[in-house]
């Protein structure tokens, strides 16, 4: 059958009895799964409207839209505005990823000279098997929600509103982030307060340039930690100062000692859950941090990059709920949406509001600030994150037992929150050499050296699931699992075959944090 027909109901051959227990809506879901893995729903093909395969099945058209939407979001399936679902063009199964046949070949790159004003450029795309650090489930993106708060800001926003953009934000969005951020964040602020950004990275640019101004020389930093804020406060003249996270985050004592050695008032940190080592920051210590603070009449830069994401449990709320004086905190769309938004906010403290409004560029596009007021004002920027939160939890539990099943030896450490775990590496691999190994095979996979600011013998990945599709989890696990096995065969025949060049002991010491801690 051709793939651009729709696969009729009957001859997707569904059994669910046979698809074993659970509820309906998951038990088509499996059955579904069997339908593409089989090839009986040919890649491209349309599958049933809703309503035709629940009058076929005799169920809840509820049921089918529930299977159909988990499987797309999965990635198992594809939906298209007009084009209805459909089964992937390529195979997303690891059955289907492992039955032999070779990778299909990428496009050929034209040669230079070939190309022509009018030719598009050639897309980058993401790995296959992205366990990336740091990326949410770009699948799952609210694309049709957007689209209607996007209609609808536009359609109703007064003609005055479209002049040139407040430089703080459109004060309708700042009242929308004031309320959200209160009840989910415990955040002290009113929509004065607030500063919309395109992002943390836009946040930190403006922030740091004017603590520059004011005479600060140093950032205390976690190390490890996300380089490219610290990247920022360096490029603005700020020298980071590495102070080292443990089993509770950041070490507040050796923060005190840091800022009475360097003369640093200022403090970059990530306390509901840090990165990349995946621990919140214990209650004593955020006491520690706040009173330092207050006592030196310094500011803490609290980075909330993914605190929307804890599965066991509320996330803890923020530092500048405790002392809105002295912190600023920025967040943003990036890993709750995705960085293409290019949304974000500041809360600052009183004394910062001012100076760091006049030293803002540009604002954001009044149109998209209008949205995201829209969005938030209906609660679609909420129910997103519910869903999200389920599917990141199931995915998590997924690839833990995956880990823990191919790699028995190799501990995963972080709390139950965010996007990724820690997996500590056995004595012989290198998360450089793994991470190699596993891109030849499709997969990315992160060093967690690159986070550190100061020197390690500690062997770890960082492993990222929001934008793993479901489907492909297994096959992404046993490419590690190989990646790992030949780093470790290597070390072993190397070493034997040069002796004198391996006189060190090859043991790592591997920590209940990944072993970068």
């Amino acid at each position: 059958m051709p793939a651009d027909q729709t696969t009729s109901a009957d001859d997707l051959l569904l059994d669910l009895d046979a698809a074993g227990p659970g509820p309906l809506h998951a038990r088509l879901e499996r059955a579904l799964r069997t339908a593409v893995e089989s090839g009986r729903v040919p890649p491209g093909a349309r599958l049933p409207a809703s309503r035709t395969l629940a009058d076929r099945l005799g169920i809840s058209r509820w049921s089918v839209t529930e299977a159909y939407g988990q499987l797309v979001a999965e990635g198992f399936l594809e939906a298209r505005s007009g084009s209805g679902t459909r089964a992937p063009l390529r195979p997303t199964s690891p059955r289907a990823a492992r039955s032999g046949g070779p990778p299909a070949a990428a496009p050929p790159v034209s040669a230079p000279h070939a190309a022509t004003p009018t030719a598009a450029p050639r897309q980058v795309g993401r790995s296959r098997l992205d366990l990336a650090a740091g990326v949410p489930d770009l699948r799952a993106i609210p694309r049709a929600a957007w689209s209607r708060a996007a209609r609808d800001a536009l359609a109703t926003v007064p003609h005055d509103e479209l002049a040139a953009p407040d430089v703080s934000g459109h004060p309708g969005l700042r009242t929308a982030l004031a309320s959200y951020l209160a009840r989910s964040r415990a955040v002290r602020c009113t929509p004065d307060d607030l500063l919309v950004t395109h992002g943390s990275t836009d946040a930190m640019t403006t922030l740091v340039r004017v603590l520059r101004a004011a005479g600060h020389r140093a950032l205390l930093v976690e190390d490890p930690s996300w380089p490219r804020l610290r990247d920022v406060a360096a490029a603005a003249g700020l020298t980071p100062v590495p102070v080292p996270v443990d089993a509770e985050g950041v070490d507040a004592r050796a923060l005190v000692t840091a800022a009475e050695r360097t003369g640093a008032r200022l403090a970059l940190i990530t306390p509901a859950h840090q990165f990349p080592v995946g621990t919140v920051l214990a209650p004593g210590r955020r006491d520690a941090v706040v009173r330092w603070a207050q006592d030196v009449d310094g500011l803490v830069i609290e980075d909330d990059y993914d605190a929307e994401f804890r599965y066991d449990r509320r996330p803890v709320g923020t530092l500048q709920g405790v002392a809105p004086d002295h912190v600023a905190l920025l967040g943003s769309l990036s890993k709750t949406l995705s960085p293409a938004f290019a949304l974000g906010w500041a809360v600052l403290p009183p004394a910062l509001r001012a100076s760091v409004a006049q030293a803002r560029a540009a604002a954001p596009s009044t149109i998209d600030q209008l949205t995201l007021a829209r969005f938030l004002h209906e609660g679609g920027y909420e129910r997103h994150l519910r869903s999200t939160r389920r599917r990141y939890a199931r995915r998590r539990d997924a690839l833990l037992a995956a880990l823990a099943a191919r790699l028995p030896g190799c501990e995963v450490s972080g709390v139950a929150a965010g996007m990724h775990v820690v997996l500590a590496l056995p004595p012989g691999a290198t998360g450089a050499d793994v991470a190699r190994r596993a891109s030849l095979r499709g997969a990315t996979l992160t060093d967690a050296r690159r986070y550190r600011m100061t020197p390690t013998t500690r062997e770890a990945l960082v492993v990222g699931y929001g934008n793993l599709a479901d489907a492909r989890l297994a096959e992404a696990v046993d490419v590690l699992g190989a990646a790992v096995d030949d780093a470790v065969q290597n070390s072993t025949r190397d070493l034997a075959e040069n002796p004198a060049q391996h006189a060190r002991p090859t043991a790592r010491s591997v920590t209940r944090f990944g072993g970068i801690a």
